[in-house]
Formats: structure tokens, C-alpha cells, sequence
């Protein structure tokens, strides 16, 4: 059964907080990465979860810092609808990737055109992406000292949340582990899977 996304971080945390023991899962480690990794952040600060990794997460933002990240996946949005079922002719050429992609992957004429032609369509068709887009907006990562574990992981090549809000990171969260993903953007999985799966053993083993 598929349940409507939570539109902001904080609602994040608190559906996940109801959800994980139905499924067993008592203070579970989580990952997350941009909306995701403040939703992960989120769950550190109430103490819910084990260890937290957050990847380039969103809320170290300025007001036009929001805009122009939120405007630019908007856009991005508008691009895939527009395309329909026709993502193949542009995720099929390198320039394709490079012009879908280019906010969110420091090397998007790398990716498989089979990987951009998943990653495309499903932005398309994310029902709760305006309603997310609206609310994230107005979010701001508040201070704290964490209790458990957190690692905060920023692409040194992230166009959408450029590497100066990871200073921001820094100082609202000294407790935390800072790290820089060399030649990464904003979403490092794409970029540099191993070192990103390298990096969620050794949080977890933290």
C-alpha cells in the first residue's frame, strides 16, 4: 500500500517514528540524502534513531538559496512531464543527461542512459512534489547537539546545495562528523557509489 509522502522534514521524522515498530525496528540506523537527509537529521535530534548519515541535506539554506534550488528541480520537473513517454531521446545522448541532470550529478554524462531514463520519469510523476517543493521551502535546520552518531556527507561539485551551506552544517551541528565527497554532487550515489557505500559501513560501525 502505497502512503501519501510526508510534505515536510519534521512530519518525516514523525512517520517514521509511528512506522518502525511495525515493522520491528526499535531506533534503527538511517540514511538520507537532500529532503532526506533532514528528515534523518530530524530523527537524530529526537534521539529515535541509532546513528543518522544526511547527504547534502536541505535546510542550510538562505530564502533565494531555497528559491533557486527549488525553482531549478521545478524546471526539471516541467521537463520530464513535458517529454512524456519520450525520456529515451534525451536521456540516450550524453548532452541529454548532461541537461536533465546537471543540477543534481556532477557527472551526469557518465550515468547509464537506462539509469536516466528510470530517474526521469519518475520525477514526472512524483504526486506529492508540489505540495514537498511548497513546504521545504520554509524549512530551516534548527541547532542541536546530537546524541547518537551523525555524519553529515556535502559534494564538493553540489550545484543544487553548494558546499558553503556545509559550513552552516557545521556550525549548527559541532557534535556531528563533517565530511566533503570529492568530485561528488548533490546526489553522490550516482557519482561515486562505493565511497557513498563505503561511508554508510563506517557510520554504522561508528
Amino acid at each position: 500500500m502505497v502512503q501519501p509522502y510526508p510534505h515536510r522534514p519534521r512530519t518525516g521524522c514523525r512517520g517514521h517514528q509511528r512506522g518502525s515498530p511495525q515493522f520491528g525496528l526499535t531506533r534503527p540506523p538511517v540514511v538520507g540524502n537532500s529532503l532526506g537527509g533532514a528528515v534523518a537529521l530530524e530523527l537524530a535530534r529526537t534521539g529515535a534513531v541509532s546513528n543518522a548519515v544526511a547527504l547534502s541535506p536541505i535546510g542550510l539554506w538562505t530564502g533565494p538559496e531555497a528559491a533557486y534550488a527549488l525553482g531549478s528541480l521545478r524546471l526539471a520537473r516541467m521537463m520530464a512531464e513535458s517529454l512524456g513517454g519520450r525520456t529515451a531521446r534525451v536521456t540516450g545522448h550524453p548532452l541529454g543527461r548532461t541537461l536533465a541532470f546537471w543540477q543534481l550529478v556532477a557527472r551526469p554524462r557518465q550515468m547509464t542512459a537506462q539509469a536516466a531514463d528510470a530517474a526521469l520519469p519518475n520525477l514526472a510523476r512524483s504526486p506529492g512534489f508540489e505540495a514537498t517543493r511548497r513546504a521545504a521551502h520554509n524549512y530551516r535546520l534548527r541547532s542541536f547537539a546530537p546524541g547518537v552518531p551523525v555524519t553529515v556527507a556535502w559534494g564538493t561539485r553540489d550545484l543544487l546545495t553548494p558546499l558553503h551551506q556545509a559550513r552552516r552544517a557545521t556550525r549548527l551541528l559541532p557534535g556531528a562528523r563533517h565530511l566533503r565527497l570529492h568530485g561528488c554532487g548533490h546526489s553522490p550515489m550516482s557519482d561515486d557509489p562505493a565511497r557513498v557505500a563505503h561511508l554508510l559501513l563506517s557510520a554504522s560501525s561508528s
